[in-house]
């Protein structure tokens, strides 16, 4: 029994590794896209708009049926999915569009990826869950690897309005990766992708319809390693591959992997990030940002060796496959 429990465990984290990292590619995959859409004369609120409103759109009708007709947990989780919209969808992007007007994008990068540091702490504080030690270890390495990935260490000027909206979508970006790993709720994960996208497309056009975020938009083709690709496809790719496949898969890795584990895979986003700007843009990456990369994996690997000495209370438990509908756990 103790050998199939292990099998069942070991099953469970393996299946959410890979689904974090498939999120973490094609999440990594949107700044590329972006860029491409920006050189053009797109504003960031127009393209961000766009595409969640794309991925909410596709997530509709697969968040109603996974519900199985049980409208009823979402009106019940009605207040958790619009935080997770505005804070984990629509404020993580806002506050990180905000930033980058004050400062240098990698250093507000780095500021926002000290999410998983803010993980541990929030469930260390708010549920007790102490970190082990392997887990502060693994938590510096890997900090250590991003200052090496986003090529920090030759010195930035900082802005006290820069570091706090970066800040702000560090909050955004914990809050993603502690709702995405809650199975109590019994909301399914593609639902709550639907809801969340909805409620953030909402709140982003709300912010452009006032002049909050700039709209602009232009049918001229982006280009990609000297390739010209038409404006309509690159919108698309953004909404169905960097939006609704990309948290969809990200939820579903959270609730395998839990969110302290979940939040430092994710990491890799930024190393996947780097790779795709330099195959579609042409930014190739310095010796320094590869070897930072390597870094952020041998901390993903120490995090996890401490997660199986220290588990949290607040981390999936042993369970059979989840219903490929519902995406919760069977019977």
């Amino acid at each position: 029994m103790t050998a199939l429990t292990h099998d069942a465990r070991s099953s469970r984290t393996a299946a959410g590794l890979l689904l974090a990292l498939a999120s973490a590619l094609t999440f990594g995959l949107s700044g590329a896209l972006a860029r491409g859409l920006l050189d053009t004369g797109w504003s960031a609120g127009a393209a961000v708009t766009l595409r969640t409103a794309i991925a909410a759109l596709v997530l509709l009708v697969p968040g109603l049926l996974a519900l199985r007709g049980r409208l009823h947990v979402l009106r019940a989780n009605a207040g958790l999915v619009t935080v997770y919209g505005i804070t984990a969808v629509a404020g993580a992007q806002l506050c990180y569009f905000y930033a980058v007007t004050y400062m240098q994008v990698s250093v507000a990068l780095l500021l926002e990826y000290t999410a998983p540091v803010a993980v541990v702490v929030w469930l260390w504080v708010r549920h007790g869950h102490r970190p082990s030690g392997l887990t502060v270890i693994g938590a510096a390495i890997a900090a250590a690897g991003l200052v090496l990935v986003l090529d920090v260490v030759s010195g930035a000027e900082l802005s006290t309005a820069g570091v706090l909206w970066a800040l702000g979508a560090m909050v955004g970006a914990a809050s993603y990766f502690v709702i995405s790993a809650d199975e109590g709720n019994g909301l399914p994960g593609i639902s709550l992708a639907a809801g969340g996208l909805f409620v953030a497309t909402a709140v982003l056009g709300a912010a452009g319809a006032i002049g909050v975020l700039p709209f602009r938009t232009s049918t001229a083709d982006a280009a990609y390693a000297g390739v010209a690709v038409p404006w309509w496809v690159t919108v698309l790719a953004l909404g169905l591959v960097t939006a609704a496949f990309a948290y969809v898969t990200g939820i579903e890795a959270g609730r395998r992997l839990g969110s302290r584990l979940a939040s430092f895979v994710a990491l890799g986003e930024v190393l996947a990030a780097v790779v795709w700007a330099w195959l579609l843009l042409d930014e190739l990456p310095r010796p320094i940002q590869l070897a930072g990369g390597l870094l952020v994996l041998a901390g993903v690997v120490v995090v996890k060796l401490g997660e199986e000495r220290a588990p949290l209370l607040a981390e999936p438990l042993p369970a059979a496959d989840p219903d490929p509908v519902s995406g919760r756990p069977a019977g």
